[in-house]
């Protein structure tokens, strides 16, 4: 049965009761909340993977891709007010839909966590390298510090930073919310940077042609541009902590999208409008679309660059890159600095996700019990975590950042468009409940959601969906060849342990998921 083996909500909620928080933020602070956390990753790593999608369609993808995450976030900002507990969407579609799809969910968070840190690591390599470069006056070659489809053997950078985030994971270093404000500040800073000192010069002539790939490049760019939004459920899972929150949840949400987009918009206009440099997608010498990542690409762009064009899809660090073109080389270091500094603490976070969804579905008795072992003298999960930290450096050592993005993107949007659907079951089975925050016109919005989601994974290139098809079959398989028989839940078992303190999520702005 579809929806069977329910874990009982009353018996998870009752761990919640031991636990409630104090509700002390108001609409600013969660609106704060929300643009430190969607802030990050995806703005300076992915405009040149969308700039070769869209050209300057970019801007319109980035509204797109906002409109669907708003949605989405009134849906999860009701599940998380009402299942207030550990495991995100893993638990709130265990409570509502029943083990099966919470398997499934589960399951796609892995995408969503695990290979979106290797994507991080990657674009970490990418800013690293051009900072060494151009502040040392050195050339590096591309063989070690490339993956094979970009256009080097293996990218030692990116797995350099991805094992070491893993040993800090293991050795139970946690970073404090002051830290992190100040990397979330460095960030914002040094965006707010690029957007004064480009938008003044920038030409209107670079934004034509303005669709050079027509509406489905477009569409593509915002399933990939999607990842630049992720990290709006830092918002959503602070209901519990939120004052009046079905006042504050949708100001705190929609107003930090809102800020975003804005902000994501200026940024790109200042990357297309650059004199001097094409934001328009690099073709091949047939006329050819090119994909992004691909050897192709890459060997066109080695030949233009030699032939003296300047494209920023070519760019590993477009931000830096248009800085130093249009004469801020200094400004430009330092930009590359800030993401250098900035982007650990995210790798950081998306893997202590990973390793919190995998000790939660162990503990549930769906995964080995090795998976949630607690290191004696560390007291981390440290089994998944350095199983977890090898997925993530082989994955950042040999593909290419757009292609792991849109790879996390389609768990990502799986995950979404599920608790968005279990905000419309519970309605329906449990119309009475409490909720603290309701979402509004639900039956408009949930559906909104949902169809957002399948539209932009639809929109992804065909090599991540045909990845994610493989996925979930292989998770299927897993679960019942080995989870259904071990469930805790299939086998009578509903108690819900405290959680190990040691092991909680940081609180609410102390981290920057995306």
């Amino acid at each position: 049965m579809l929806f069977g083996r329910v874990k009982p909500l009353d018996a998870i909620l009752a761990t919640a009761e031991k636990k409630s928080l104090h509700r002390s933020l108001g609409a600013f602070q969660l609106t704060m909340l929300g643009i430190g956390a969607v802030i990050g990753t995806g703005i300076f790593v992915l405009t040149a993977e969308a700039a070769q999608k869209a050209g300057p369609g970019m801007m319109i993808s980035f509204i797109i891709a906002g409109l669907v995450c708003a949605v989405a976030a009134l849906c999860y900002a009701e599940m998380a007010a009402m299942v207030p507990v550990s495991g995100s969407a893993y638990t709130y579609s265990y409570a509502v839909m029943g083990e099966l799809i919470a398997w499934m969910v589960g399951w796609a968070l892995i995408l969503e966590y695990a290979v979106a840190a290797g994507a991080v690591s990657v674009g970490w390599s990418g800013y690293m390298i051009g900072y060494i470069e151009h502040a040392f006056s050195i050339d590096i070659p591309n063989t070690l510090v490339l993956g094979p489809l970009d256009g080097g053997l293996i990218n030692l950078p990116a797995m350099v930073i991805a094992g070491l985030v893993t040993w800090l994971l293991v050795i139970g270093t946690k970073e404090s919310a002051t830290i992190n404000a100040i990397l979330v500040g460095i960030k914002v800073i040094a965006l707010t940077l690029f957007i004064i000192l480009a938008i003044p010069v920038m030409q209107m002539e670079q934004f034509e042609p303005f669709a050079p790939l027509g509406f489905g490049g477009i569409s593509a760019a915002a399933a990939s541009i999607f990842f630049a939004y992720v990290g709006f459920d830092a918002v959503s899972t602070a209901a519990e902590e939120t004052k009046n929150p079905q006042r504050n949840m949708p100001i705190g949400l929609i107003g930090s999208l809102g800020f975003c987009t804005i902000f994501y918009i200026l940024v790109s206009a200042g990357v297309i409008g650059a004199p001097g440099i094409s934001a328009q997608p690099v073709m091949s010498a047939i006329g050819g679309i090119l994909e992004p990542g691909s050897p192709q690409l890459a060997q066109e762009c080695a030949a233009r660059a030699a032939a003296g064009a300047k494209d920023v899809v070519c760019s590993k660090e477009a931000l830096a890159y248009v800085l130093r073109e249009i004469g801020w080389p200094q400004i430009g270091n330092l930009v590359g600095l800030a993401a250098i500094l900035a982007l650990p603490s995210v790798i950081l976070m998306m893997m202590f996700g990973q390793t919190r969804i995998f000790f939660t579905m162990s503990r549930d008795g769906l995964l080995p019990a090795m998976f949630s072992r607690i290191h004696p003298k560390f007291n981390t999960p440290h089994v998944i975590t350095i199983l977890t930290g090898i997925a993530v450096s082989l994955f950042a050592a040999f593909f290419p950042v757009g292609a792991l993005a849109n790879i996390s993107n389609s768990g990502t949007l799986f995950a979404f468009a599920a608790v968005s659907f279990a905000v419309l079951v519970l309605r329906r089975t449990d119309p009475s409940r409490k909720r603290p925050f309701r979402t509004p016109l639900v039956w408009i919005v949930a559906p909104l959601s949902i169809l957002g989601c399948i539209y932009l994974f639809f929109s992804l290139d065909s090599h991540s969906i045909m990845l994610f098809a493989i996925w979930a079959a292989i998770g299927f398989a897993v679960y019942f060849a080995y989870s259904r028989s071990r469930s805790h839940v299939g086998r009578g078992i509903v108690d819900v342990p405290e959680v190990d303190n040691d092991l909680q999520p940081p609180p609410p702005g102390a981290y920057t998921p995306n």
